[in-house]
């Protein structure tokens, strides 16, 4: 079965970095598009920043110039560096893959790992 594990949440100070890393297993994990998404309580879950099978990426306007997000296939692992953070970044940041099997499409999520800017 897919596994994604978050890891590297935590409470920062605004202006501060912060990066999380997530491990995948169960999958072949280069074959297939990843990313980051997060989630404010009451909100919908959204996406902050994405990169493909084929290295292509995409962040949202508001971490443009802020975050990187990159992945390392020969360990499984997906990462989102995080800079300059702002307290609007606060939420539940959960990572995603998605995988195409007997011609479907499905989509696999992490647990979560909270992160928290504040004074």
């Amino acid at each position: 079965q897919v596994q994604l594990v978050e890891s590297g949440g935590g409470l920062v100070q605004p202006g501060e970095s912060l990066t999380l890393s997530c491990r995948a297993s169960g999958v072949i994990f280069g074959l297939h598009n990843v990313g980051w998404y997060r989630q404010v309580p009451g909100q919908q879950r959204e996406l902050v920043a994405s990169v493909s099978a084929v290295h292509r990426t995409f962040y949202r306007d508001s971490v443009k110039g802020r975050f990187t997000i990159s992945r390392d296939n020969a360990k499984s692992t997906l990462y989102l560096e995080m800079n300059s953070l702002k307290p609007e970044d606060t939420a539940a940041y959960y990572c995603n893959i998605e995988v195409i099997m007997s011609g479907r499409r499905e989509e696999y999520w992490g647990q979560g790992t909270q992160v928290t800017i504040s004074s």
